[in-house]
């Protein structure tokens, strides 16, 4: 059975954009919400957005492809490169790789996509030798089992004597789609478009997830920061399950409305962490000068964790942890922030949980 990309019709892939439009609308009204809302930050909570949400797509597109990244160092790399932060004592070679990666994707969004762009990004990304061209070994690219006792090809790329042919076309088809009606149907159909073609040898999947982030800036004219790769991390084997069903086929209709809901899912949270931001700045505002150095300092620790805040919840082991006061001290100050409804209590005795108050004003 031929591969998609041996079919006579490739590559023009079959879907209907109409089926995804209410999701469109929604990824619309959200993108419209979260611009918003970026407008009541002040310029340290907007670099904060910024630099958590790129941070979050490169560590979660590496995560996908099995390579852990430093949190801390990725998000000191990304400050870096935005001139934010100068006193850097030790940069990790890959994540300054994905950051300076991520940097220029979100500073270029708006130029077209070329064959040098392509090449740069990869060479940004494993800056080694054999970087920053396609691939172009006889043996044939393909996605196979781990399994040695049972080796599975799963999908056969193009040789790679078609690439640079076969990438050529993808560029023009990439501009020429500018003015699709759909950007989630776009983004979907790039996606799977430069995965048949695989046409690095490594980096493919991080690759093509970042050109998703490119054509969602490009959609509304801004760079637009959503961490799909959470939402496909998370989903992963069905990430694959669903791309890989467009091994064979020129269909991508069941693609394209998993990637929308993801697209979507991201989108929404991408909106959930700048509504974090927002209620971060106003409980600390409403209590600028109300609350000691103690508690200030474990609810600036508190917002640090995002969202989700310390898991489990903070205890007064925590608190003591992070201020040095003894335990009479810190329950005084626990119950003190409950009373100004900074946080919220939960369960009893050595159960007693406290967490961020976002919904208070």
């Amino acid at each position: 059975m031929p591969w998609n990309w041996e079919l006579p019709d490739w590559p023009h892939f079959q879907c209907d954009f109409d089926q995804i439009k209410e999701m469109e609308k929604e990824f619309l009204l959200e993108l419209g919400r979260a611009s918003a809302y970026l407008k009541c930050l002040d310029e340290s909570d907007s670099n904060q957005f910024i630099v958590e949400m790129l941070s979050l797509e490169g560590l979660e597109s590496s995560r996908i492809e099995g390579e852990i990244l430093s949190r801390e160092s990725l998000q000191s790399s990304i400050k870096k490169e935005f001139g934010l932060n100068d006193n850097m004592k030790r940069e990790k070679k890959k994540e300054s790789q994905m950051a300076k990666l991520l940097i220029d994707v979100y500073k270029t969004f708006d130029l077209p996509l070329t064959h040098e762009m392509l090449w740069k990004w990869h060479a940004i990304l494993f800056d080694e030798k054999g970087s920053g061209k396609y691939r172009s070994h006889q043996e044939p690219m393909q996605i196979v089992s781990n399994r040695y006792d049972a080796r599975k090809v799963y999908f056969e790329a193009p040789p790679s004597s078609r690439v640079k042919e076969e990438m050529t076309r993808f560029i023009k088809w990439f501009s020429a789609s500018f003015d699709s009606k759909s950007i989630l149907g776009r983004a979907a159909m790039a996606h799977v478009y430069f995965e048949s073609i695989h046409p690095f040898e490594d980096g493919n999947g991080r690759i093509g997830r970042i050109l998703v982030e490119k054509i969602f800036s490009q959609g509304i004219g801004q760079p637009v920061l959503i961490a799909i790769s959470k939402v496909l991390e998370n989903q992963k084997k069905m990430y694959y399950k669903e791309l890989g069903r467009c091994n064979r086929s020129l269909n991508i209709q069941d693609w394209v409305q998993f990637f929308a809901s993801a697209a979507l899912q991201a989108q929404r949270e991408s909106v959930a962490f700048l509504y974090f931001l927002i209620e971060k700045s106003k409980i600390l505002t409403s209590l600028s000068g109300k609350m000691n150095g103690r508690q200030e300092k474990v609810l600036v620790r508190m917002f640090a964790e995002g969202p989700a805040g310390f898991k489990g919840g903070l205890s007064a082991e925590n608190y003591i942890a992070i201020t040095k006061a003894s335990r009479a001290t810190a329950t005084r100050d626990l119950a003190d922030l409950v009373k100004k409804r900074a946080l919220v209590k939960t369960g009893e005795f050595r159960h007693t949980r406290y967490w961020l108050n976002l919904h208070r004003l």
